[in-house]
């Protein structure tokens, strides 16, 4: 595999009176406006450990755009932290909406960035988050949920999706039941999206992150499905971004 040297440029940008920072992660290598994933946090925050999972996306020729939602500086470590954070949002889906027409406005006026071809994953809440950004019609040509919830905006207009959508779900996930990727499945049809679902057998919530071990809360890391889903994401935001600027193998 050719080797990646990795840049980071701290990004500042507004919702409001909220100043937060995301990370643009790209290869030196690249040159000119580049297609570009945005990474979507679960209810901690921005965290290196996301950072870490952004990377993955360099070598197969985009760069990653790691978003902050809660503002510069804040995140959460424990349970109670991570749901006073991410209640107001839940709790308030347009104004979640909105935060996120900021994020990705942000990053299509990066110099670096070819507006034309940026695409959104998330993880946990960030599932959410990129599932809203295509219910809200956000300028992305893709976005892909893992193990996120899936509930759409009480009381939400149904309304045209035109991005593709990917969701790749732990059967066993206890915050996102059986019921709800069926109910998911009927919303996306309905909005006439070009989406898809890869649900994973003996999974739990939060398999893609290694550090998940509470298998009593429903919560663990799992290996197997965590490596068919990178896999899924690579032909996926193929389709969605094109072949990047230095697809590696």
């Amino acid at each position: 595999m050719t080797k990646i040297e990795v840049l980071r440029k701290p990004v500042e940008y507004r919702h409001g009176a909220v100043v937060m920072e995301g990370i643009l992660l790209r290869d030196a290598a690249t040159g000119g406006p580049a297609p570009t994933v945005i990474v979507c946090h679960g209810a901690e925050g921005r965290s290196d450990e996301l950072a870490r999972m952004a990377e993955r996306v360099l070598p197969w020729g985009y760069q990653a755009f790691v978003m902050d939602l809660y503002g510069k500086g804040v995140s959460g470590s424990t349970p109670e932290e991570f749901d006073a954070l991410m209640r107001p949002f839940l709790d308030d889906r347009a104004m979640l909406a909105d935060r996120l027409s900021a994020v990705v406005a942000a990053v299509a006026g990066l110099r670096e960035v070819d507006e034309s071809r940026i695409a959104a994953i998330g993880f946990c809440f960030g599932g959410l988050c990129v599932l809203d950004m295509a219910r809200a019609g956000l300028p992305v040509t893709g976005v892909a949920s893992f193990h996120g919830v899936l509930t759409p905006p009480p009381g939400s207009a149904p309304r045209r999706i035109g991005c593709k959508i990917a969701v790749y779900h732990g059967w066993d996930d206890p915050f996102a039941k059986p019921e709800d990727v069926v109910a998911l499945a009927a919303e996306l049809t309905a909005a006439g999206a070009d989406w898809q679902v890869r649900a994973f057998g003996q999974t739990l919530h939060s398999f893609m992150a290694e550090q998940a071990n509470r298998p009593d809360l429903g919560i663990a890391y799992n290996a197997r499905s965590a490596e068919r889903s990178w896999s899924g994401l690579r032909g996926f935001l193929a389709e969605c971004l094109g072949t990047g600027s230095s697809i590696v193998d």
